[in-house]
């Protein structure tokens, strides 16, 4: 999977040549090993520089504080799900839309098994529900997003019931995962294959394309 671009919204100063972007994406991947490694409790902004291989004033020229170098991993993270999940779609065929969501579970859990401080961090829970977003739950963005994608790929109507849908489809396969990934480090297959069959069965009986 290829690094995504910084997402800017946490940045004290957006990075613009190329020596600044690839310090600040080192400081992104010194942040996602240290929260596997301490926890976000744990990590510094001392900490992260010495992972970096940078000083702490570069870390303070474009964070405020470690909340906010979180909040960047997270929304790259987010766009790295997104970009993923957008390659998927363009490259195979589904059966029908909940098809699409098994593969948006898929992603998911991939990145679980495979992106470093992924599986503590996940979209920042671990920090605030409303990271990603001053109004909505972080959840929340994931299922808008989602949302989209099917709308767009599979031409669905009934758009807010399937939003309210996939909210709800979001919360029960991120908690269920999350199960799966405390009973068993790479994700135990038996909950994760009851989590995508709830899901599928939830949306059948709700939604209708």
């Amino acid at each position: 999977m290829s690094t995504p671009t910084v997402t800017t919204g946490p940045l004290r100063r957006v990075p613009v040549q190329g020596r600044s972007v690839a310090r600040v994406q080192r400081m992104l991947d010194a942040c996602a090993e240290l929260v596997d490694e301490v926890g976000y409790e744990g990590l510094t902004t001392t900490l992260l520089a010495e992972r970096a291989e940078v000083a702490i004033g570069s870390v303070y020229q474009f964070f405020p504080d470690k909340r906010a170098i979180v909040q960047a991993l997270a929304m790259r993270n987010m766009d790295a799900y997104l970009q993923s999940l957008s390659a998927r779609f363009g490259s195979e065929t589904f059966t029908h839309w909940w098809d699409g969501v098994d593969a948006a579970i898929d992603v998911y859990i991939s990145m679980h098994r495979s992106v470093a401080g992924f599986r503590t961090l996940h979209f920042g829970d671990v920090v605030d529900v409303h990271l990603l977003d001053l109004e909505r739950d972080n959840n929340a963005v994931i299922a808008d997003r989602l949302a989209e994608l099917l709308i767009e790929q599979f031409q669905l109507i009934h758009q807010g019931r399937l939003k309210f849908a996939l909210q709800i489809s979001v919360e029960a396969a991120d908690a269920l995962i999350k199960l799966a990934f405390r009973r068993d480090p790479n994700g135990d297959e038996s909950v994760l294959t009851e989590a995508k069959a709830l899901i599928r069965e939830y949306l059948h009986r709700h939604v209708t394309a």
